[in-house]
């Protein structure tokens, strides 16, 4: 099946007028990049983040080219607390406040539980789990503050409910992303905060594509309904639903952009 053009996508539906929305790792070609443009085309005010401080001035410059003031960025190490703060204490200054906390922040890797440190257990686990708790946690605690209501969409991963060799981290990882966003949302639906997650499968970019085996990239590819990887701009489609007030009534979701679901 041929792939869609960005063409095809629906843009510019103002389904985010006047929102404050963050996203970390957010520098690149891949979804968080992906999630901020579809984001400003919805009529947003964005924070990028990331912690590649050269890629995210480009993705800076690239986004400001077409959305000009509505667009700034701030360096965040989602490990550090006190990024996860300042990143933040930039939104607010910025723009006055904070509606949406995308977090797109994850590590991965490929070893065989036989073969895996602690350390190596450790720092996917560090990046892909506690950072999305530290930037939720910081995230939430400053809408109930606001006390007018909000949103949080962090990125799980269809891995997070199947099984792939080499994937124990990743995996454990997400699957703890998909409980953390259930049990968030019923923490603060008593604010009108609504946290909700994305599951994608397999989002194709330049970078993922090169550092990816062939092989393994056509397997999970043959496991898609229909037969091609998604784009970034298809996974951030479903953010910016999740983020929208279209998405008025859904907390503690997981959306599986895939064919791949429980």
């Amino acid at each position: 099946m041929s792939r869609p053009s960005v063409i095809d996508y629906v843009r510019g539906h103002h389904l985010l007028d006047d929102k404050v929305v963050v996203v970390t790792a957010a520098a690149g070609a891949g979804i968080g990049s992906a999630a901020a443009k579809r984001c400003l085309e919805e009529g947003a005010r964005v924070v990028i983040s990331d912690w590649h401080e050269r890629r995210l001035g480009e993705t800076l410059d690239k986004l400001a080219a077409e959305h000009g003031a509505n667009v700034a960025a701030t360096p965040c190490d989602v490990t550090d607390e006190d990024q996860v703060q300042a990143l933040l204490d930039t939104a607010v200054r910025t723009f006055g406040r904070l509606d949406v906390m995308i977090n797109n922040a994850g590590l991965g890797g490929t070893k065989s539980v036989l073969e895996m440190t602690d350390d190596e257990w450790s720092r996917v686990l560090d990046v892909t789990l506690n950072g999305t708790f530290r930037c939720t946690r910081a995230a939430l605690k400053r809408l109930v503050e606001q006390g007018d209501g909000g949103a949080v969409v962090n990125n799980a991963s269809v891995v997070g409910w199947r099984s792939q060799a080499g994937q124990a981290h990743y995996a454990a990882a997400k699957a703890a992303v998909m409980a953390l966003t259930r049990c968030a949302a019923a923490d603060v639906a008593p604010h009108g905060i609504r946290v909700n997650a994305v599951a994608p499968s397999l989002a194709m970019h330049p970078f993922l594509a090169k550092v990816t085996d062939e092989q393994l990239l056509a397997e999970l590819t043959g496991r898609e309904a229909f037969g091609r990887a998604a784009q970034p701009w298809e996974v951030a489609n479903a953010m910016v639903f999740l983020a929208s007030d279209y998405a008025s009534y859904l907390t503690g979701e997981v959306l599986s952009v895939s064919s791949q679901h429980p």
